[in-house]
């Protein structure tokens, strides 16, 4: 039977006939395991796979987010990436491959697994990195990001399809929280790591803004010979992992997916049944919210670190280490999100709500006339943003079934993520600074469209509104037993 909770229906507010819903007692009614015994198991999947997928998030979120703290140490000037665009489209020319690369990344991940595929794509963008410390010219530099963008592409997608293969859809927004807020250490302190590195200035010839790249890529290296052994394959796989789950634990995992929505089986793959969620207008949807989301997130992540200094005046070290307050708050925004979104079964009123704190803190961190006031609009800009996506993450989920219906979706979501991305390496140009109104106009904007479910002019929302009631009403007829939906009674 189905259920009237958000995660099918954006903002229902209840669940209907307790007889109608598939509840926690049946999910964790195991003919083999107790509730304690289950749970345990879980905890087990939690630090293997959501930890290790975490660390190498963090590893890429690092190497793909220290344009802004190397600028500030020296490379702007060096460089000369202060003049015209030049500094944008080092940054954006990034995001070309990394969108291109990213729909066949989901079929390469199941057809060769997520170990191999992983730790391969680990190590070869932390090859890139390296490279990017010995460039003398801001083309090659942009050429050395464009390579960093087809090994990137893997990650994340890769990653949102692996931790939703392994979790149920009550389970899942906690887990994608935990995979995304290890990802926010590096935003938080990728910068004061870099005000470490480049005290290295001078060191074998090279300037401190090279250290950063050279020590950074190094470390990512490193971290994917451990990925190699610590990282976990899919579900019916599990038990071939390295000191990982026995065959009756695997079961566990196995049954406890197909109670909830019955896809544990993997189809073979074929192009048309990939291609075939494509013709559903909600996939699109999911797209266009990840969109305006991402704009938003990475436009912070790429030039928060020159807005600190060129806007507010603070000084490089300031600069670099001030960052990191805000993620920490952005932290425990997610937590809470996270907590409820499980909880209650929602994920619609918690993205308008964290959309709703962002547009507040992005005008005090435009036009407020003090530094400090400017800054404390940085913590709702970044809670809220960052916050959101985890939530839109477990939103997509719990909406889609299937194994390649969601590999698909999992790859549509974080692509139109990725044109985001582009989006926000341009909204703040540098003959804008030092207040950059209109990337903070642009911003405001792209939240709107994402947050503002009663403005029925503006396309994205009359989507949404759309779609939410297309959920609705889908869903009163599953429960009247006159449609199954996504091709499962208990769906």
């Amino acid at each position: 039977m189905s259920s009237n909770s958000d995660e099918k229906v954006h903002n229902s507010s209840s669940k209907g006939d307790d007889e109608d819903v598939p509840s926690r007692l049946d999910l964790d009614d195991d003919p083999v395991y107790s509730y304690k015994e289950q749970r345990a198991i879980i905890h087990r999947v939690d630090r293997r796979l959501v930890v290790t997928l975490g660390l190498i998030y963090c590893l890429a979120q690092i190497d793909r987010g220290n344009m802004g703290n190397a600028s500030i140490a020296g490379m702007r000037d060096d460089l000369g990436l202060d003049i015209g665009y030049r500094y944008s489209i080092a940054v954006l020319v990034f995001s070309p491959t990394y969108i291109a690369f990213q729909p066949l990344t989901t079929v390469l991940t199941r057809k060769i697994g997520p170990r191999i595929f992983l730790t391969a794509i680990t190590f070869l963008w932390g090859a890139t990195q390296i490279g990017f410390g010995f460039v003398n010219k801001w083309t090659h530099l942009a050429g050395l990001r464009t390579v960093l963008g087809i090994f990137e592409a893997g990650v994340y997608p890769s990653a949102v399809y692996l931790l939703a293969t392994w979790y149920s859809r009550y389970d899942v927004g906690k887990r994608y929280f935990g995979f995304y807020v290890i990802g926010c250490i590096a935003l938080a302190f990728g910068g004061i790591l870099a005000y470490g590195l480049m005290q290295m200035d001078g060191l074998a010839g090279r300037s401190g803004w090279g250290w950063i790249f050279i020590m950074e890529g190094a470390i990512t290296c490193a971290a994917s010979f451990l990925a190699y052994f610590f990282l976990v394959d899919f579900p019916e796989k599990a038990d071939r992992s390295w000191r990982f789950l026995n065959t009756d634990e695997r079961d566990l995992i196995l049954r406890r997916i197909d109670r909830d929505r019955d896809d544990a089986n993997v189809e073979p793959f074929t192009l048309g049944r990939f291609l075939r969620p494509a013709l559903e207008l909600k996939i699109w949807i999911f797209g266009l919210i990840s969109f305006f989301i991402i704009t938003t997130s990475s436009a912070v992540a790429i030039f928060l670190p020159i807005i600190l200094r060129d806007n507010m005046g603070f000084s490089i070290a300031a600069s670099q280490c001030l960052i990191a307050p805000p993620y920490t708050l952005g932290a425990l925004v997610m937590a809470l999100s996270a907590y409820l979104g499980d909880h209650y079964h929602v994920r619609g009123p918690i993205l308008i709500a964290n959309s709703l704190l962002t547009l507040v803190g992005l005008p005090v961190m435009g036009f407020a006339p003090s530094p400090g006031v400017r800054y404390f609009g940085v913590f709702l800009l970044t809670a809220g943003a960052n916050a959101n996506i985890p939530v839109a993450l477990a939103y997509q989920a719990n909406n889609t079934r299937g194994q390649w219906n969601r590999a698909f979706c999992s790859a549509i979501f974080v692509a139109f993520g990725g044109v985001g991305h582009i989006s926000g390496a341009t909204i703040f140009r540098s003959q804008d600074s030092p207040r950059y109104i209109p990337g903070i106009a642009g911003a405001i904007a792209a939240t709107l469209l994402t947050t503002d479910l009663h403005r029925c002019n503006v396309l994205i929302i009359v989507c949404v509104l759309g779609q939410s009631a297309y959920f609705y009403r889908a869903n009163k007829q599953a429960d009247r037993g006159q449609r199954i939906l996504e091709g499962s009674k208990g769906f």
